[in-house]
């Protein structure tokens, strides 16, 4: 039944597990919008032939036009999930499974059933379940009347059908003894990409660091961790491909020159720049394929020349390979054709493809050779070349010659150079073949929107032929039907040796993205995605954040471009859409160890101001909503003594007796901390 919205606020700083199972006597929304929908009924031949079946299928199912719902779950104003559309039903029965982490400050939780359109979706009504109920933590699993904006259901009976058990964070055994204490539990369970064991991982810093820059690292068993040079490895590492190198990033310049400052001999081939070193090894018949974010504010054609916005030289990039053996690609943020129009054109413009990797064929044990990756936030591309020293002015004519690339200041300016601090890795073993996967799926969804624009061009389609089939090499090793992904042969450590790694690999991607997420819903669960609407979602970036966060014991080190979310609990523009957990999560986190008189640090490492104008209006706006008023806000006033109060609030202690002079006291005796580094170089 519906709860009284005057109910208590509380925390709900845990697991739920949520299962919507269906909905009963829903109204038809549908009855103006059909006649709209006959509007469009000529573009209907424009879609892929139906067979025999599907054609009697889509008969019987569009005999009655009527809403297509699906639920959107929110609290504090925050929307932690959504189903799948079912298309015409009254009664539908979406069964799908949902484990939400929450941290969020609420009376209630919302289920608000919604009729999709092509336009937008329209509000059917809302069942209310209260939070006090749900932190019980007993198992939840009944009827739940829907009810309209007139505060009764739109028809009689209406009703949605839930399952739901919360389980708070330090009643769950997996957040208590910290990420590596269990073996057989490390790393994050329920993800796309599981851990894979018998690996290897190189780390980098910056694109460069010279012998003797940094100090020494002493590591377990008197050895010492040494830093290597990603630039320079990665040159090596194409340079030695014997028969495919992809690469995908938010920008590639193929004018930039990788190796400046040799710690090694080169190959043949080693001094050229970017560009001409891949169509080096194209001609030597390795396969070559580069997947660029296309910038729509960029153009070069009907002598139309513009650099972009993001002065990411797509363009020039695509232009520079185009009669050659290399194969550009340049991938437009494309959302998913179904969504709304509007939510379409919003994706398309205003965000971008972010992953960068570069995957290269390497030497493995005998005459074999194996898939590496290099993952990570450097983009090959101008201004990236930097060291941990961060020259600004000294060798703009050698090290730094033609390669200038600084938005604070007006074009024509030759100095001083952007600092860029950035982290990289190299991963060898089966986790290589996960960012492979990962490659593949997104080729195959970009060039499918590449041939659909060659369609009335006499061109040969061969984009989606261009993948090597590397299982069909038998001496390049890769999970076949006969070697699963974490077979042994696939190993190149074994388990005692002290430089063995386990790695998992996350990202954040949708459907719109990429092609090979299912469709349907048991398979998608199956593989630890989430049905938002029309979309699947992987989502395990986010999630093992917040797994990491919970599960600290000591001390949290966050290094990133922007420092941003969490916007539901700010003290004011709630409603910004920043909904994402991780800031809420470190103010927890530093709240339970206040309670539990334990000493705690959080490191966070950002920009003093992203890249850009400082003055400007768009930087201006984003050190408002992370810096001045919201998102530090959230974490300074853990451990500040003149707003203890807020940190009995933050951490729900409402109900318990705990006094605000006792926080403040507690806070300087155990040591808490929150350190905010504002770096002066470019954190990515």
């Amino acid at each position: 039944m519906a709860e009284n919205d005057s109910e208590a606020i509380i925390y709900l700083h845990g697991d739920l597990d949520l299962t919507i199972l269906e909905a009963r006597c829903l109204p038809n929304m549908d009855m103006v919008s059909e006649r709209l929908r006959r509007c469009f009924a000529p573009f209907d031949d424009c879609r892929k032939p139906f067979s025999n079946d599907q054609r009697q299928s889509r008969r019987r199912s569009h005999k009655i036009i009527t809403s297509d719902p699906y639920v959107k779950v929110c609290l504090a104003g925050a929307t932690v999930a959504r189903t799948r559309v079912i298309a015409n039903s009254q009664n539908p029965a979406w069964n799908e499974h949902f484990k939400l982490p929450l941290a969020h400050p609420a009376s209630q939780i919302m289920f608000e059933v919604k009729d999709n359109d092509m336009f937008g979706a329209d509000s059917i009504g809302v069942a209310k379940v209260s939070a006090q109920k749900i932190k019980s933590g007993e198992l939840i699993d009944d009827w739940f009347p829907v009810i309209g904006q007139s505060n009764k259901p739109p028809k009689p009976d209406c009703a949605i059908h839930l399952q739901m058990k919360f389980t708070r964070c330090e009643e769950n055994p997996v957040y208590r003894q910290g990420i590596g204490a269990d073996v057989d539990q490390f790393g994050l369970k329920e993800s796309y990409f599981p851990v894979r064991h018998g690996g290897s991982v190189t780390l980098y810093q910056d694109a460069h660091v010279p012998d003797g820059m940094l100090p020494e690292i002493e590591l377990d068993e008197k050895r010492v961790f040494r830093h290597e040079n990603c630039w320079e490895d990665i040159c090596h590492a194409i340079l030695e491909a014997h028969h495919l190198v992809y690469i995908v990033g938010w920008s590639i310049y193929h004018k930039v020159k990788l190796v400046r400052e040799q710690s090694k001999p080169l190959p043949s081939g080693g001094d050229l720049n970017l560009g001409d070193l891949l169509k080096y090894k194209s001609q030597e018949g390795v396969r070559v394929l580069l997947l660029v974010w296309d910038d729509k504010t960029s153009h070069n054609k009907f002598y139309i020349k513009t650099d972009g916005v993001m002065q990411t030289h797509d363009e020039e990039t695509r232009k520079f390979f185009k009669h050659s053996s290399v194969t550009c690609v340049l991938a437009p943020r494309y959302a998913s054709s179904k969504l709304s129009i509007f939510k379409q054109q919003v994706v398309g413009t205003l965000y971008t493809h972010h992953q960068k990797c570069v995957l290269v064929d390497t030497q493995a044990y005998g005459n074999n050779r194996k898939i590496s990756a290099f993952i990570g936030g450097l983009d090959l591309c101008d201004g990236r070349y930097d060291t941990p020293e961060h020259r600004l002015f000294r060798d703009l004519n050698t090290v730094f010659q033609d390669d200038y690339h600084n938005p604070t200041f007006s074009a024509g300016t030759k100095g001083p150079r952007q600092p860029w601090h950035d982290l990289h890795c190299k991963i060898e073993g089966p986790a290589a073949y996960d960012v492979l996967t990962n490659f593949e799926q997104r080729w195959r969804k970009a060039t499918k929107w590449s041939e659909f624009g060659l369609r009335f061009k006499r061109v040969t389609h061969w984009h989606d032929d261009a993948l090597l089939k590397i299982e069909r090499i038998s001496w390049i090793l890769s999970p076949s039907p006969s070697i699963p992904t974490d077979d042994p042969l696939l190993w190149v450590s074994k388990e005692d040796n002290p430089e063995n790694w386990h790695v998992q690999v996350f990202r954040s991607i949708d459907s719109g993205s990429l092609k090979g997420f299912p469709k349907d819903v048991q398979s998608t669960e199956a593989q630890h995605l989430v049905c938002a609407k029309n979309l699947v979602i992987d989502m395990s970036i986010q999630k093992a954040y917040i797994h990491a966060i919970r599960s600290a014991q000591h001390f949290i080190y966050i290094e990133n471009q922007y420092f941003l979310g969490s916007s539901y609990a700010w003290p004011s523009y709630k409603n910004a859409g920043a909904d994402n957990l991780i800031p809420i999560e470190l103010a927890l986190k530093i709240a339970s160890k206040i309670r539990a008189k334990e000493r705690f640090a959080v490191y966070v490492v950002i920009p003093m101001w992203p890249e850009g104008v400082p003055t400007s209006a768009t930087v201006q706006e984003i050190l408002f909503w992370q810096v001045i008023w919201h998102t530090y806000s959230q974490c300074f006033f853990v451990g500040t003594h003149k707003t203890a109060t807020s940190a009995v609030w933050l951490a729900g202690c409402f109900s318990e007796a705990v006094q605000a002079e006792y926080i403040r006291y507690e806070s300087e005796k155990v040591k808490i901390y929150l350190v905010l580094i504002f770096c002066c170089s470019r954190v990515v």
